[in-house]
């Protein structure tokens, strides 16, 4: 197991990729042992308002993640000129469909929405994203509900690597609703001892150096380098940026994807770390197609225990 006095010349990447097929392929076989009984497939509806393209590509990776494990996509795509209130009579709509087990609200919303008001009203129990109000309440109180994916996802991520949380340092670097908040009561729930950072911490490289694991959700592309971290720490980066391309490889040359984390600095003294892509994203897809089928298990009084090492 990965601990705090761990030393590599090379981290342990944690791959995403390969961990979420993984889960995928167990997802399909609960699905499939469960199909006779339920009467009908989970379904997730994911929300899309507008065209933001990065969202579009989000909500077409999730699409394609439900239709390879059975799950089936009743979703919708609204202009983004729609009113609040077709969107709450749409979100209203999906609440009362017995054919939805969850539902995700993909953001950013276009201008002019508040994203307040909309998250509240999706049923808790159908929350795919783990964001309503009731939902963070229970992972404060240690209650089973939805969690928010990322995190959850960081965490499967973890458990995988063998990583020891219980009694360690860890740092986590942001505190958004999305992200860092529900990150630090996870780690906090795993009996480590967290901090939490954010941009108004000061000496934010002498706080960072104290962790055995990092978490890294700042938004700030490449904002953290080595002289943030303690050799032998694991660290996960949450960040996904697209860089303006390099004028010096020509006119074809596209934008390149970094994170939060200077990869190539962080790489020779991290005892393990995320890469950017393929780590954390593919695990936020799995975690929402986890939180679907388990709402869909319990809601036909299905045996969702073989998911339980992924319920946070």
């Amino acid at each position: 197991m990965l601990g705090a006095c761990y030393r590599s010349p090379v981290a342990l990447l944690l791959d995403g990729r390969s961990l979420a097929a993984a889960i995928e392929r167990r997802l399909e076989a609960v699905v499939a042992t469960g199909l006779t009984q339920a009467g009908r497939p989970p379904g997730l509806a994911v929300l899309r308002v507008g065209d933001d393209p990065a969202s579009g590509v989000y909500v077409a990776n999730k699409e394609k993640a439900c239709s390879r494990i059975g799950i089936r996509n009743l979703g919708a795509h609204l202009a983004a000129t729609t009113a609040a209130a077709e969107v709450l009579a749409c979100i209203e709509r999906l609440n009362a469909d017995p054919a939805v087990d969850g539902i995700l609200l993909q953001l950013p919303l276009p201008a002019g929405l508040a994203e307040g008001p909309l998250l509240a009203a999706i049923d808790a129990d159908k929350d795919a994203d783990g964001l309503h109000t009731l939902n963070l309440g229970r992972l404060l109180k240690g209650e089973p509900g939805p969690r928010s994916c990322t995190p959850a996802g960081v965490m499967a991520l973890l458990a995988a690597a063998g990583v020891e949380l219980a009694g360690r340092r860890a740092v986590v670097v942001g505190r958004s609703i999305l992200v860092g908040q529900p990150m630090a009561l996870m780690l906090q729930a795993a009996n480590a001892t967290v901090s939490v950072a954010h941009s108004h911490t000061t000496d934010l490289a002498t706080l960072t150096r104290t962790a055995d694991v990092l978490v890294v959700a700042a938004g700030r592309p490449r904002m953290l380098g080595a002289e943030h971290v303690k050799p032998g720490a694991v660290v996960v980066d949450v960040g996904i940026h697209r860089l303006d391309p390099d004028p010096s490889e020509g006119p074809t040359a596209r934008g390149k994807l970094c994170g939060d984390v200077r990869f190539e600095e962080v790489e020779p003294i991290a005892a393990a770390l995320s890469p950017v892509p393929g780590g954390v994203g593919p695990m936020t897809v799995s975690m929402l197609l986890v939180n679907t089928v388990v709402a869909w298990c319990r809601r036909h009084g299905l045996d969702a225990s073989a998911l339980a090492d992924l319920l946070v």
